[in-house]
């Protein structure tokens, strides 16, 4: 990889990291050679611009015992390797892009590595490996149908609809449609509560209640909410931003298991199909237990762990910031407290060093848990109501379809993060914007807050086994 261009040499003494950076891309060359480094502009979705380094090249992937060339491209951002690359696939002529788990429409790459990334164990050649293995199992190409014979006129209209940002082609912005799935007291307040924060331009509320047992949408059609159809049909979700699910669908069953597969089981025949429907949306789920049904959620959309979040300990971690600096009166300028792990009694608070949206890490302190133990167990002594837990849908929803970056704990894919091996989602600090979730990493745990993180994948893995998903 030649690196001694002047270009090159020139955008590489711009990087935060520069020697660093270097390193990453010299390991990289001894197992890819084929990569080659170029300099050239990135757009970002907010359409600045800058110089930046990107790599472009392929990678072997089998399939059904044949040997393919991926064609990907990397762009790394500044602060790279602390930051990870954007990966996006890089489709020749006679190539179309198939949506999955792991690829978006637009062509973007997402991956647990990327996802849960953390260097200096995250590296661009354990990246790279894991996107062979993931592609071996689901192909992200295809070769171009023949031609359909459509009017030419037909073309001209759909390219006239697109725009390029981010190095990739994509529709024009969607309306800020949102869905709500469940019409029981937590949709309804869910309703009310996102109407309250305003910014959406279509709600569209999916009663899935027989129609003898209608409770809070007849209320919505009696009234008639401006901007809001209720519907029981789950193709009116079509082309929403967010689809928040709060439905459950509890049985008589003895055994905790029965309760849960039994809204495993209604998932299976709606999650799928809202995916389907909606393949850029963000998933937020509410329904419980949250954590176990955002986990089968992800499992049923086939859509990238990004975009598909829990409510998980957003509340819990609202309160407790409330607490600390209005009850308590903290002298904690700069800091913000988060409930992350299991929404359960497991869950636990940590501090951050760093301002709300810092992406950087969070760091604990000995000097404060006494103040953190005493707001926690005030904490505790709070209830959890529909309207409560609407209240912190809303704003999760607002940050999505504001694209407002704003740190939220919610429940995502733990795996890789803090020594986590096993598939489970727990709460943790993630940024939340158009595109869904960016998890933060580097959480200095102390041994109590590490053993019941670990206790809780343990557990929420053993649970999944005993799951029908």
């Amino acid at each position: 990889m030649d690196l001694t261009s002047e270009p090159i040499k020139r955008i590489l003494d711009k990087y935060k990291f520069r020697d660093l950076a270097i390193e990453e891309l010299q390991k990289l060359h001894k197992k890819h050679e084929g990569m080659k480094p170029t300099v050239e502009t990135y757009t970002f979705s907010d359409s600045s611009q800058k110089d930046l380094l990107k790599i472009i090249g392929t990678i072997p992937v089998r399939y059904h015992g044949r040997s393919y060339n991926l064609p990907i491209l990397m762009w790394l951002l500044d602060s790279f390797p602390f930051t990870p690359p954007i990966c996006l696939l890089r489709p020749t002529l006679n190539m179309v892009i198939r949506e999955g788990r792991h690829v978006n429409t637009k062509g973007r790459i997402h991956l647990p590595a990327l996802h849960n990334w953390d260097y200096p164990k995250s590296s661009v050649n354990s990246l790279l490996m894991e996107m062979i293995e993931r592609f071996e199992e689901d192909p992200p190409l295809m070769s171009k149908p023949q031609a359909t014979g459509k009017d030419p006129s037909e073309l001209l209209a759909l390219a006239s609809n697109l725009q390029i940002a981010e190095g990739v082609i994509h529709p024009e912005r969607q309306l800020n449609k949102v869905t709500v799935v469940g019409g029981g007291d937590l949709g309804i307040a869910s309703v009310l509560s996102i109407l309250a924060k305003g910014k959406v331009d279509k709600l569209v509320v999916i009663d899935l209640t027989d129609g003898s047992s209608k409770g809070g949408t007849m209320d919505l059609e009696m009234f008639h909410l401006a901007n809001v159809e209720v519907s029981k049909d789950l193709a009116a979700s079509a082309g929403s931003r967010v689809v928040v699910v709060t439905a459950n669908a509890w049985s008589n069953e003895q055994s905790y298991v029965s309760v849960v597969q039994t809204n495993v089981d209604m998932y299976r025949g709606i999650i799928p199909s809202l995916a389907h429907l909606s393949p850029g949306a963000v998933l937020l789920i509410a329904s419980q237990p949250v954590d176990i049904m955002t986990h089968v959620a992800w499992r049923q959309s086939g859509l990238p762990p990004s975009q598909v979040i829990g409510a998980g300990c957003n509340l819990d971690s609202e309160r407790l910031n409330y607490i600390l600096n209005v009850s308590l009166i903290a002298q904690s300028t700069g800091r913000q407290a988060f409930v992350i792990g299991e929404s359960s009694d497991k869950k636990v608070a940590v501090w951050s060093n760093l301002g709300t949206d810092s992406n950087s890490g969070f760091h604990g302190s000995n000097s404060t848990k006494p103040l953190m133990d005493r707001a926690f167990d005030m904490l505790k002594e709070k209830g959890q109501r529909s309207w409560s837990v609407s209240l912190s849908i809303a704003d999760i929803t607002h940050s999505i379809l504001e694209d407002k970056g704003k740190t939220h704990c919610v429940s995502t894919l733990a795996q890789g993060w803090g020594g986590i091996g096993t598939e489970v989602f727990l709460s943790l600090p993630c940024v939340m914007g158009a595109a869904g979730s960016t998890r933060l990493a580097c959480v200095a745990l102390g041994p109590d807050e590490d053993f019941n993180l670990r206790a809780s994948a343990v557990s929420l893995s053993n649970f999944l086994l005993q799951l029908r998903i």
